[in-house]
């Protein structure tokens, strides 16, 4: 994190590090993920779907070929996350806490929230890979809303997969107290149609800039594109009334 409160976001829906060359590729999902220079990125579909869900890429990989930590959502020891949620947070930032939250819906679906953050800001980040049928995805975002006015968050981003294909359908649950950024089209890598991967900010946020990566090996290592936000958290205030940083 810069000094002035600014950190790089990214989301990727990784598919498992299955191509569209039908290669499972960790390494070249590696390539793209450190190429996004990012500060938190939520992976989706990191993990495999049989058994005790293992990761599709190995933690040591992440470890000895990324600047990343890996917050630790998984509840097993061969998991990366949590429903396929998966958080890497830059070193140097430090990881502050984790959560995990059940989402309604007909399949399982959960969201997993990391707080980062240093001495002087802090964020909640939180990674979704929502339901495939609008009325869940609203319920989905209902929960989500919720339980970060319970928690008393200030400042959080809900960022993932959305997988809405309205631009302004769906998402209500957030209206109130998020700003809802789709960079650009990330769905079909191979052409894309749609914004389905999304960040959504809550109002003290300043986004500063925004993209799809749409580099040639982006194209290839995953059904869907990966999106970065540039955002500044707001400065936080000391008991002497002073500003953090």
């Amino acid at each position: 994190m810069n000094k002035d409160g600014r950190l790089r976001l990214a989301s990727y829906n990784i598919q498992k590090s299955v191509g569209l060359d039908f290669r499972r590729d960790p390494g070249r999902i590696i390539d793209v993920i450190n190429a996004l220079d990012a500060d938190v990125i939520a992976l989706q579909e990191v993990d495999k779907r049989l058994g005790d869900r293992p990761s599709s890429i190995a933690r040591d990989m992440i470890e000895h070929a990324t600047d990343f930590q890996i917050a630790e959502l998984a509840k097993n020891d061969v998991s990366l996350g949590w429903h396929g949620n998966a958080v890497l947070v830059r070193k140097g930032l430090t990881i502050h806490g984790v959560d995990h939250l059940e989402l309604p819906g007909l399949e399982p679906r959960g969201a997993v929230q990391v707080d980062v953050g240093d001495e002087g800001n802090r964020l909640s980040v939180v990674g979704v890979h929502l339901g495939l049928l609008r009325p869940y995805r609203r319920a989905q975002l209902a929960k989500i809303r919720e339980h970060l006015k319970i928690k008393d968050v200030p400042d959080a981003v809900v960022m993932g997969d959305f997988n809405e294909w309205s631009s302004d359908l769906g998402l209500e649950p957030l209206t109130d107290h998020f700003d809802v950024i789709s960079p650009g089209k990330s769905f079909h890598s191979a052409r894309p149609l749609a914004g389905l991967d999304r960040f959504a900010l809550s109002t003290r946020l300043e986004m500063l800039d925004a993209g799809v990566d749409q580099s040639k090996r982006a194209k290839i290592a995953s059904d869907h594109l990966p999106i970065w936000t540039d955002v500044r958290l707001p400065k936080r205030r000391r008991l002497d009334g002073t500003d953090t940083g």
